[in-house]
């Protein structure tokens, strides 16, 4: 160190000695005498040589003591005025140098050497040879006072050395102007970074350090040159003022201490005055007043910022700089925003943008003001703000914007406040408004209005994640009336608290803006309703009313003015609590003037001017007394300001009141004494220079930020509730979506249709999604169907122009690729939530599958099963099937129609051959398949369980609405195939929402019922109808069972299809209902069900393709009575008995058929044993089971009379085995039924055989024994039932004449033999059984006309049976009681039937 030390002397001293004035020049000593040697050099040289020499004697030992040891010979030679520019300099070097090595280091005497360093550097003297040498040493200034605050020893400058350097600095920014360009901008960066050192070193300060409380006034700067060095410099602090005694202690004990608080307040409050030095200059006319405007000001606010930028973490922590900035920084920025320069507002909106990051619990109302008096008033445009300020604006408030948490504070903080504007719904108005072209094409304002508005949106939807972590708060209902305007807010940071209060305040603030509207249409009704509310108190006080007057927004200011006016007594009681409101303290007259008037407009009645200027003037007095002698006196001059603004500003006023006059009229109007003559004359130039406005702005718009406002601000900030500083829980996020939801959807919308920048694309889509996101989660369908409504039309795919191809046309179409894949995003993650928006997502999807752009099985397999049955089945038509629309891309469309065939051979010659597609148009067809691809349509409906019960609903209403009605005759297949595509979908909807099949089945079954009634030939809309119906059936079945009976019932949909549809597809109906019924046939429990299945079956027994399908599934119904029940088993004997009936299956079918009949008589029998033994209402059911069986009975005798010899004669066995069978209740009706059915049979049978050809009925003779067979063994069977019947004598002569008939019968004109052998024994048998159980006998009482009826009709058939029966050595009398025993009628009965079968 002691080498620099030695260098920068020498390199001195060699610079002094270039010039000729310190070159061997001696000091002291007499004329001729010896002179000593310390009198040989200069005093700078010796101090200099001197240094040298220490130096040398230090060696490696840096000195510990005072560093102005070495310094002062250095600032010894700036200090004096005898040295040149060029010495001057070097020694400004040797300084910066050893500062800027750190040679002077924290320790003993250091403060005093940083001092001597500034006071030598601030005043340093030279001699101006040559321009560039200034410009030199003014340079070297600015670098050593640079050095003093960068460097280690810089905490040890005084506050007000700190202010000298920044003085000084500034000084040499203004010598620059004059000088070179070079100078010019090293003065500014230094000076910059001479603050930026400053502030940098806030963070270290101790916040207890003192403070002035006394803040200078502004600087009367000088901006004349330096005077080749002797002009004083600059000191910030205010010695000139005049102030007490004790704060000129204060402040010079606070300006004396190292750096600290108080040289950055001075500094601030320097630069403050900077901001307005124009004002106070006067500009010559060379200057251009713009230039001046804008470099002054925004150099300085290039200052202001670089110091916040640094300082503004650290600012809250001491009071008087937070003071300073919250009131004269704020109030100079607010003022400098609504400059014309864009570099000035830039400036201004980053310092506030520094400040609201670091400070904003600290500047509520102060952002409030900015937004509103600024940010809102300059982006609007609409008074008078250029496009530049109006872009900067912009620019600035989506910076504010991209902070996640801003809206939601400006939201918490000032839409929740009863006295603050509605900031955040102002914004995202602005936000909104500024993004729509207005009558031009679209902007960068429109775009950056667009990306402020999609990064709250954005911010929003981030905090939905956090959402588990917040809990809905209900907001009691205020019951009675309290304060509220007091009210405060318990904690800020306790969320359950601040919510709460935030909801409160909002819901207060809101039936305030009711009653705003009602009071500015009639006050009474105003009244009534915040009464209702509880607003205000039941019966009113006129400090309430005045409270409300006073801080609530939108009041009629006209209605205002004429109520505060009013002469009655509550009026004039309001009126003077309403002044009360107001805080006049250390306020000019005027101030307070314009800022009570500012509140409401004054009346134009005297006497209403005369009450409320009193209640002005008495409020005044009481805060301002020391002007005033009595209320009189401020009641005077208020009339006398009053009367100098209407003078001033009238324009009908010719002749203008001077400023002695206006003095004069205010002669002893202060209790017979004169107010200060400064005092008026400085109130009458304010008047004239700036209007009170007694015609205020209506509502709470974008006025300008007057001095009166904003100490009126200032005033509430001290009482205003505290700021609530937001995280990332979305806890009012529910409040103020909805609020901007709607237009934002609309502004993203327009921006979106209006751009093709990809980006910007790219942010329209993210907007979108991000209002979808939210409006699922705050469960606002509305939104989210209009936003799927705007985003739908931008595909492309509803537009009715069709391209030459449309697949490439939408492939190049980025933006419509964009939308679609947004489209369907929303569909299948938001799908919950669409309502209506789902007629135009499946326009979409109908569209895509019309071009060809869908896969040909777009939802793969449903349901639980792996294989679909309607696919499965082949076709029997295949003219009439067609298959999915689906065009390959570049494929020319077919022609339909004879005309079109016709007029397409006319013209094939014509036609030129199709060119193979470019690249574009193969890129272009990538894109779109890739497009669909990510689309991931058919999510949308195999996910569909997923979906709400109304999303459900409304998907199936779009997909049945897309399909439209179908008509008989259709146009094209164009819409044919869009029909059998949504009924697809449809379909798969359904057999994916099983459980929740209710919603659906009504319209479905509507809609496949509509396509039956309306289909008269097969084609593939009704097949997939009429398939889909039963697959759904079939899946459904084993799951439903609530719903068992309305899906068979809709079978029945099947039997009422047009003859030729129902033949095309019989067979593959069939096979499905043959397979609904294996599978679900335990489901199956009413008889309603059954019968239409049965039904389904039964047409097929006449269908040729169809019969051995359908008697299938009989038999697996009917075999062992597998599936047999009460409820079916009616059905299925008929069914059977058509099957046996059908001639279309071979005989053997139909005598299998009939053997289901008989074997079905064993489920009767074991169901009549299963009631009997479960006892209870047994006859009721036993009455049914019995009717069964005469069903089956009757069903039987049918096909008795069939023309086909075997089955006939099975048949006849068949009946034989029913009608004989054991176990069955049968009541004595139904055996005279079962008779009658027989008899009838006979007759048919005997008719037959006599009248009918031998080759249409061949071997009846069998037949006929068959039928006599039956018959005596029926009576036989049934005897023991009949017999008791008074109508049995009927019967059984009835049975003897039928056996007569078939004795006499005559096969080709001659008797049969076998009938011959047989009766004779079957008639025996009955004989001796009737003889056995005493039914017949001669000596039975009144048997004796049945016993002589029998044998007369018995001689007529055999003559000898009689004998047989009845021998002569038998007894002719037969005891009445006498009967043979069970089981001895039992093998007299059977006796004959064993011989039988010999005898046939």
């Amino acid at each position: 160190m002691a080498c620099v030390l030695a260098s920068e002397v020498a390199t001195v001293l060699a610079v002094m000695r270039r010039n000729v004035r310190w070159a061997g020049v001696r000091y002291g000593g007499d004329d001729g005498g010896a002179a000593d040697d310390e009198y040989l050099d200069h005093p700078l040289i010796a101090g200099l040589k001197s240094l040298r020499r220490r130096a040398a004697s230090w060696g490696g030992r840096w000195p510990a003591g005072d560093p102005l040891l070495y310094l002062r010979p250095f600032l010894d030679v700036v200090r004096s005025d005898e040295t040149g520019a060029p010495i001057t300099g070097a020694a400004l070097s040797s300084l910066h140098k050893i500062l800027s090595l750190d040679l002077v280091a924290p320790g003993p005497g250091v403060a005093g050497a940083m001092g001597a360093v500034v006071d030598a550097v601030t005043g340093c003297r030279f001699e101006v040879t040559d321009p560039a040498s200034e410009e030199a040493v003014l340079a070297r200034v600015l670098q050593v006072l640079l050095a003093c605050v960068r460097g280690r020893a810089a905490p040890a400058l005084a506050n007000r050395h700190v202010c000298a350097i920044v003085s000084t600095c500034f000084r040499v920014v203004q010598q620059a102007g004059t000088k070179g360009e070079l100078l010019q901008r090293v003065s500014r960066q230094t000076m910059q970074e001479v603050i930026r050192c400053i502030f940098g070193r806030l963070a270290d300060f101790d916040a207890t350090a003192i403070v002035s409380d006394q803040i200078s006034k502004n600087q009367d700067l000088d901006a004349g040159d330096l005077d080749n060095g002797k002009s004083d410099y600059v000191c910030l602090d205010s010695s000139g003022d005049e102030v007490g005694a004790g704060l000129d202690v204060v402040q010079d004990k606070a300006m004396m201490e190292p750096l600290g608080v108080p040289c950055m307040v001075e500094i601030l409050q320097f630069l403050c005055s900077l901001l307005n030095i124009a004002e106070d200059m006067d500009l010559s006319q060379r200057m251009n007043p713009i230039d001046f405007d804008e470099d002054v000001p925004l150099f300085a606010l290039g200052l202001i910022n670089s110091a916040i930028e640094l300082s503004a973490s650290s600012i809250h922590r001491h009071s008087k700089l937070l003071a300073f900035v919250q009131d004269e920084l704020f109030r100079n920025l607010m003022l400098f925003g609504l400059s014309l320069s864009p570099l000035i507002l830039s400036t201004v909106c980053s310092t506030v943008f520094t400040l609201f990051y670091h400070l904003r619990q600290e500047l509520k109302l102060q952002v409030e003001a900015f937004f509103s008096c600024v940010i809102l008033r300059l982006a609007q445009g609409r008074y008078g703000a250029s496009y530049q300020q109006q872009e900067v604006a912009l620019e600035a408030l989506v910076d504010f914007c991209r902070q996640k948490e801003f809206m939601a504070e400006m939201y918490a903080n000032m839409d929740c406040d009863l006295q603050c504007s509605n900031v955040f719904e102002d914004l995202a108005n602005l936000l909104s408004k500024s993004a729509f072209p207005v009558n031009s094409p679209l902007s960068a304002l429109n775009v950056l209005a667009l990306d402020g508005l999609v990064a709250v949106i954005q911010a929003i939807a981030d905090r939905t994640g956090h959402a588990h972590q917040h809990h809905e708060q209900t907001v009691p209902e205020i019951s009675e009336y309290f304060p509220f305007w007091q009210l405060k807010c318990g904690s800020s940071n306790d969320p359950d608290q601040w919510v709460r209060f935030v909801h409160q305040q909002k819901s207060i603030k809101r039936k305030l803006m009711v009653g705003v509207e009602h009071f500015n249409r009639d006050k009474r009704k105003g009244f009534e309703y915040l009464q209702g509310v509880h607003l205000l108190p039941e019966k009113l006080d006129p400090c309430s009313v005045a409270l409300f007057f006073r801080y609530t927004p939108g009041l009629d200011k006209n209605l205002l003015g004429d109520y505060l006016g009013n002469h009655d007594e509550f009026s004039i009681l309001v009126l003077h609590e309403f002044a009360k409101t107001f805080d006049f303290e250390e306020m000019n007259l005027d101030a307070a003037l314009r800022l009570f008037l500012e509140t409401f407009r004054l009346p134009g009645e005297s006497q209403k001017i005369q009450r409320i200027l009193e209640a002005f003037s008495e409020r005044y007095y009481e805060q301002s007394p020391h002007m005033f002698v009595n209320r009189d006196a401020a009641l005077v001059l208020s009339y006398s300001v009053i009367m100098l603004n209407t003078d001033q500003h009238n324009v009908r006023v010719k002749k203008k009141m001077t400023e002695e006059d206006f003095i004069r009229n205010n002669r002893r109007i202060n209790g017979g004494t004169d107010l200060p003559r400064e005092f008026l004359s400085e109130l009458f130039h304010s008047i004239c220079r700036n209007e009170i406005k007694t015609i205020p702005e209506q509502g709470a718009g974008c006025s300008e930020m007057s001095y009166s406002r904003w100490v009126d601000l200032m005033w509430k900030s001290k009482r205003t509730s505290s700021y609530i500083a937001c995280d990332s829980y979305p806890f009012l996020d529910n409040d103020m979506f909805p609020i901007m939801a709607g237009p934002s959807v609309a502004a993203i919308s327009v921006v979106f249709d209006n751009v093709e920048h990809e980006e910007v694309l790219t942010g329209c889509i993210d907007g979108f999604l991000s209002v979808a996101k939210l409006a699922a989660f705050y469960h606002l369908d509305d939104v989210l169907n209009d936003l799927v409504v705007a985003l739908c039309k931008f595909t492309t795919l509803l537009n009715n122009s069709y391209a030459d191809d449309p697949v490439i046309a939408f492939g190049v179409d980025a933006k419509a690729r964009m939308a679609t894949e947004a489209v369907f995003t929303i569909a299948t993650t938001y799908g919950d939530h669409i309502r209506s928006g789902w007629r135009n997502i499946a326009d979409c999807i109908l569209r895509l599958h019309k071009i060809g752009l869908l896969p040909g099985r777009l939802t793969g397999d449903t349901g639980d099963d792996h294989e679909s049955s309607s696919d499965s089945l082949p076709s029997k038509l295949g003219s009439y099937t067609v298959a999915p629309h689906i065009l390959p891309i570049n494929t020319p469309k077919k022609t339909y129609g004879l005309m079109g065939r016709f007029s397409q051979l006319l013209y094939m010659d014509a036609e030129e051959p199709r060119s193979q597609p470019t690249e574009e148009e193969l890129a272009a067809q990538r894109n779109a398949l890739e497009t669909v691809r990510k689309c991931q349509i058919g999510t949308i409906f195999t996910e569909s369980k997923f979906l709400q019960a109304d999303s459900l609903s409304n998907l199936a209403g779009a997909l049945i609405q897309a399909a439209g009605r179908p008509q008989r005759i259709s146009s094209s297949l164009d819409d044919e195939g869009t029909s059998v595509f949504c009924l697809e979908l449809l379909i798969t909807v359904t057999l994916n929402n099983r459980d929740r099949i209710v919603l659906l089945w009504q319209g479905v079954f509507e809609h496949i019922t509509h396509i039956v009634q309306s289909t008269v030939m097969p084609c593939n809309l009704v097949e997939k109808a009429v398939f889909g119906l039963l697959h759904i059936c079939q899946r459904l079945l084993p799951y439903k069972e609530n719903l068992v009976d309305d899906l068979l019932k809709s079978l029945q949909l099947i039997l009422k299809l047009d003859a030729r549809v129902a033949d095309a597809y019989c067979e593959n109906i069939t096979l499905e209902v043959t397979r609904l019924v294996k599978a679900n046939a335990t489901h199956i429990k009413s008889q309603m069900g059954w019968r239409t299945i049965i039904s389904l079956l039964c047409v097929t027994a006449r269908h040729p393709d169809a019969s051995d399908a359908g008697f299938e599934a009989l038999v697996f119904i009917m075999s062992e009575g597998a599936h047999l029940s009460p409820a079916n088993f009616i059905v299925s004997v008929e069914a059977s008995r058509q099957f046996a009936e059908s001639r279309l299956g071979s005989a053997e079918r139909s005598v299998h058929a009939l053997n289901l009949m008989a074997d079905s008589v064993n489920c009767l029998t074991r169901w009549s044993r299963e009631v009997k033994e479960a006892g209870g209402e047994a006859d009721r059911i036993l009455e049914g089971i019995a009717e069964m069986w005469l069903r089956l009975v009757q069903a039987l005798r049918k096909m008795c009379t069939d023309q086909r010899e075997e089955v006939r004669n099975h048949a006849l066995l068949c009946l034989q085995r029913c009608l004989v069978v054991d176990g069955i209740s049968v009541s004595s009706s139904a055996w005279l039924m079962s008779f009658d059915i027989i008899f009838q049979l006979l007759d048919e049978l005997l008719e037959i055989a006599q009248t009918y050809s031998p080759k249409d009925f061949r071997n009846m003779e069998l037949s006929l024994l068959h039928a006599v067979k039956l018959l005596c063994k029926v009576f036989l069977q049934s005897l023991k039932d009949l017999s008791v019947q008074s109508s049995f004598g009927k019967l059984w002569l009835e049975v003897l004449d039928m056996v007569e008939k078939f004795m006499k019968v005559k096969l080709r004109g001659r008797r049969t033999e076998k009938l011959h052998e047989a009766i004779p024994e079957l008639l025996k048998n009955i004989l001796l059984v009737m003889k056995a159980n005493g039914i017949l006998s001669k000596s039975a009482g009144g048997a004796n006309t049945l016993w002589e009826a029998t044998w007369l009709q018995v001689n007529k058939i055999t003559p000898s049976l009689q004998s047989e029966v009845f021998p002569d050595n038998e007894s002719d009398s037969v005891t009445k009681g006498e009967q043979s025993s069970p089981a001895q009628e039992g093998q007299t009965a059977e006796r004959p039937a064993t011989v039988q079968p010999a005898a046939a």
